[in-house]
C-alpha cells in the first residue's frame, strides 16, 4: 500500500499543478510563489522550528491565539506557518508579518515533503483541524517529527466517506502523536477509523477560546426580562442585515396570531441603520419601542428595537429563542457561540459559511436549527415556544458544546509542552 501511495502521489502531481494553474485564471495569486509548493525556498534552511499548518482563513484565524502563545512561551523558536490558499497566506502576513516564517504547504509527494522537512527542520508539526495527508504524515514519522492534529474533527456528514477509505486512513492516523479531537463524538469517529485509543483525546475547538461569557450574565438577563417583559414570551433576532428584517417581521406578525403577547427583540447588526429598520417596523403596523430613546416597553409593545451597542448579551439572556442574522443572506452568519453559551436554542438561515464546523456541531446535538422559508421560521419558533422542555433541551445541548470546547488552547499547550520537553 505504501508503494502504491508513493506512485499515486507522483501520478497525481501534474493534475494538482494543472488545478493550481487553472485556479490562477480566477485568482492570480495562485500563480505566485509556486516554487514553495515544490519545497523550493529563497531563504536559508532553519536550524529548528515549530510548524503549524492552517489551510485557509478560518483555520488561520483559529490558530492565531495558539501561534501568539507559542511565540511568548518559546521566544527563541522559529514558528513556521503554512497555508494552502492565497487568502490564508494574506491573513498570516497581515497578522504576523515577519514574526513567523510563512510559506505554502508542499505538495504531498515524498521528494517534495522531504525537501520541506530538510528546510524547516520542525521539532513538532501541528495540523489544524482535519488535514490527513498519507505521504506527509509518513515522512514526518520517518523523521521522528511528532504530529498533533489540533481541533481535529470529522463531521457526521463525512464519516461515511472516510469509512470507505479506512484501509488508507488507519495507518496514517496511527502515525499521529496526538489527535486532539474537538468533541467526544469526533473522538469516537477517529477511533472508528482505526486510530489507536492512546492517540485520541478530547481537547476541544480552539475557536471556542474566543468566547467569554461573564458568570453572572444569565442572572442579569433575567433581571432584564423581569424589568421589561415579565410573563411574556420573547424571541430575539440578532445581528440582522438589510432584507433579513423584512422576513423576521413578517414571521413575527404571523406568530402574534398564535401568541398575542409575544415580543420580538430586533437587534440590527449595524445600529446606524436603526432609523431605516424603525420605518420598516412601522410600515408593518407593529407597535415598537426603541431602546436608544430609553423607552420602556408597555403591555402593547410588540417589537423592542435594540439599537444600542454592548447590550446584546443581556437581551440574548432575556430571550427564549434566538435567530442569528447574516445567515438568511450570503454574509455567512454571525456569532453562534454567544446564544449557545447562554442556553438559548438557535435558528439560522442557510448561509453559515463563516463558521461551518460550529454550526454543524450545534446542529448535530439539536441546539441549532436551519430555516430557509418564512414557513420554516414560524414552525420552528412555534414548536420551541409551545414546548418549553424542547427549548430547554436544545439550549442545554448548546451550552454543553461550548463547555466541552472552552479552554482548548490551554489543554493543547500543555500537550505541546510535554512533547517539546521529551
Amino acid at each position: 500500500m505504501r508503494y502504491l501511495l508513493v506512485v499515486l502521489s507522483y501520478l497525481l502531481l501534474p493534475l494538482m499543478v494543472i488545478a493550481m494553474l487553472w485556479r490562477g485564471f480566477k485568482t492570480r495569486a495562485y500563480w505566485k510563489r509556486l516554487a514553495e509548493r515544490f519545497g523550493l525556498y529563497k531563504f536559508p534552511a532553519l536550524k529548528e522550528s515549530i510548524w503549524i499548518h492552517a489551510v485557509s482563513v478560518g483555520e488561520v484565524q483559529a490558530a492565531v491565539p495558539l501561534v501568539k502563545r507559542l511565540q511568548h512561551r518559546y521566544p527563541n523558536e522559529n514558528i513556521v506557518v503554512t497555508t494552502q490558499t492565497p487568502t490564508g497566506s494574506e491573513r498570516v502576513q497581515k497578522i504576523f508579518g515577519e514574526s513567523v516564517v510563512h510559506t505554502y504547504v508542499p505538495y504531498d509527494a515524498p521528494y517534495i515533503v522531504r525537501r520541506f522537512i530538510k528546510q524547516m527542520q520542525p521539532r513538532l508539526a501541528i495540523i489544524m483541524e482535519t488535514e490527513i495527508w498519507p505521504i506527509l504524515y509518513a515522512q514526518c514519522a520517518k523523521s521522528s517529527i511528532p504530529i498533533i492534529m489540533a481541533s481535529a474533527r470529522i463531521s457526521p456528514r463525512s464519516i461515511n466517506s472516510y469509512q470507505r477509505f479506512k484501509y488508507l486512513f488507519e495507518p496514517t492516523l496511527n502515525q499521529v502523536h496526538l489527535i486532539a479531537a474537538q468533541t467526544s463524538r469526533d473522538a469516537e469517529r477517529f477511533l472508528s477509523l482505526g486510530a489507536a485509543a492512546k492517540r485520541v483525546r478530547v481537547i476541544g475547538n480552539l475557536k471556542f477560546d474566543f468566547m467569554f461569557v461573564p458568570s453572572n450574565l444569565q442572572e442579569r438577563g433575567q433581571d432584564y426580562y423581569q424589568k421589561y417583559f415579565t410573563g411574556r414570551p420573547v424571541w430575539i433576532a440578532a445581528s440582522t442585515h438589510d432584507s433579513e428584517e423584512n422576513t423576521v417581521l413578517e414571521v413575527h406578525k404571523k406568530l402574534l396570531a398564535l401568541f398575542p403577547n409575544l415580543v420580538l427583540i430586533l437587534a440590527p447588526r449595524h445600529p446606524e441603520r436603526s432609523s431605516q429598520v424603525l420605518s420598516l417596523i412601522m410600515q408593518k403596523d407593529l407597535i415598537v419601542c426603541r431602546r436608544s430613546t430609553s423607552e420602556t416597553p408597555t403591555e402593547e409593545t410588540q417589537v423592542f428595537l435594540l439599537d444600542t451597542l454592548g447590550e446584546l448579551p443581556m437581551f440574548y439572556a432575556a430571550s427564549q429563542v434566538a435567530f442569528v442574522g447574516g445567515s438568511l443572506v450570503p454574509i455567512g452568519g454571525h456569532n453562534l457561540l454567544e446564544p449557545a453559551a447562554l442556553s438559548i436554542p438557535i435558528l439560522v438561515g442557510p448561509h453559515t459559511f463563516n463558521a461551518p464546523e460550529i454550526s454543524e456541531m450545534l446542529e448535530e446535538v439539536g441546539a441549532l436549527e436551519g430555516v430557509r422559508t418564512q414557513g420554516d421560521f414560524q414552525t420552528s419558533i412555534t414548536s420551541l415556544l409551545k414546548d418549553p422542555a424542547l427549548a430547554k433541551s436544545a439550549g442545554s445541548a448548546g451550552r454543553e458544546v461550548v463547555a466541552e470546547n472552552f479552554g482548548a488552547l490551554d489543554k493543547l499547550l500543555a500537550e505541546i509542552e510535554l512533547i517539546l520537553t521529551l
